[in-house]
């Protein structure tokens, strides 16, 4: 019935597959949890490797990483059943019914995405606030919110799919670092019309970054919309949107120019703020992309 496929990397995965497992039994349905992990830290794959000997679940360890889009593709290609439910491995399950709520939507022509939830305390730690506020502000949409536009607000994160519908989509393989795979995903299925139903299922992100990361991997996604756009491949998204209204009042390069100097004013603050205003994190995101397409 269902593959349930977790991509893995630095994480203990033991709560979320215990928790999955004992909602498949209590459901009935025929399932399998696949985890692949994509060569992690030996010190998360000691206590992972715990979870090849429960029942239902396969652990596959890579020799080598292979990205967020390729170990997605591979973890479909290893799957047993017709549909298939992904999920982050720093996810937590919030609804005792989580996988029952999506076995009483599935049809073989729907993709339902459950949404991402954060914890409604914030961090203790300083270094995680940017994170949450942003998780909290941007990526906690309400399930009404996101069906009225049902592909920009897709998210690879929680996502139950039939297999056949996989297979003419797949996952765009030459983004091997963060950022605008799921973008990219959501354009494809838009593209071939497929529909989508947004459901009030979602997963908590637990895994928050500190600040300084969470700032870098923004910068990696920056550069994958740099990189798709030489590509010819056009992405959606509100920054794209704002880079290509300077772009066309000829207004990036100053723009470019004035953010340079500013850069690490700005970065500070947004690291070391406890109640960061997102503005500045926009700021920071569209002077970033003006740098990257003036950087040959």
């Amino acid at each position: 019935m269902v593959s349930i496929l977790i991509p893995v990397f630095d994480y203990d995965v033991r709560p979320l597959v215990k928790e999955l497992l004992q909602q498949g039994r209590l459901a009935g349905v025929f399932f399998e949890i696949l985890c692949l992990d994509d060569a992690s830290n030996e010190s998360f794959c000691v206590l992972n490797r715990e979870i090849t000997a429960w029942q239902g679940v396969r652990y596959e360890e890579l020799p080598a990483n292979v990205g967020r889009s390729r170990i997605r593709n591979l973890l479909a290609e290893k799957a047993r059943f017709e549909y298939l439910l992904f999920m982050d491995c720093d996810s937590g399950v919030v609804r005792s019914d989580y996988l029952a709520r999506y076995l009483q939507h599935q049809e073989p022509d729907l993709l339902l995405y459950g949404g991402r939830c954060y914890s409604a305390e914030p961090p203790a730690a300083q270094a995680f606030l940017l994170h949450w506020h942003f998780g909290k502000k941007r990526e906690e949409i309400p399930v009404a919110q996101r069906q009225a536009d049902p592909y920009h607000s897709f998210m690879t994160n929680n996502f139950w799919i039939p297999r056949s519908i996989f297979q003419t989509i797949r996952f765009a393989e030459d983004l091997r670092e963060y950022g605008h795979e799921d973008t990219l995903f959501g354009q494809e299925l838009a593209a071939k019309q497929v529909r989508i139903l947004h459901l009030d299922n979602p997963l908590e992100h637990l895994g928050l970054e500190p600040a300084a990361v969470f700032l870098q991997k923004n910068e990696t996604a920056i550069k994958n919309l740099v990189f798709l756009a030489q590509k010819g491949i056009p992405v959606t998204t509100r920054l794209n949107h704002a880079f290509l209204t300077l772009k066309k009042l000829r207004l990036n390069g100053v723009f470019s120019l004035f953010f340079r100097p500013l850069e690490p004013l700005i970065r500070r603050y947004l690291i070391q703020s406890k109640h960061p205003n997102l503005l500045w994190l926009d700021v920071f995101k569209l002077g970033k992309i003006c740098v990257f397409t003036k950087i040959p």
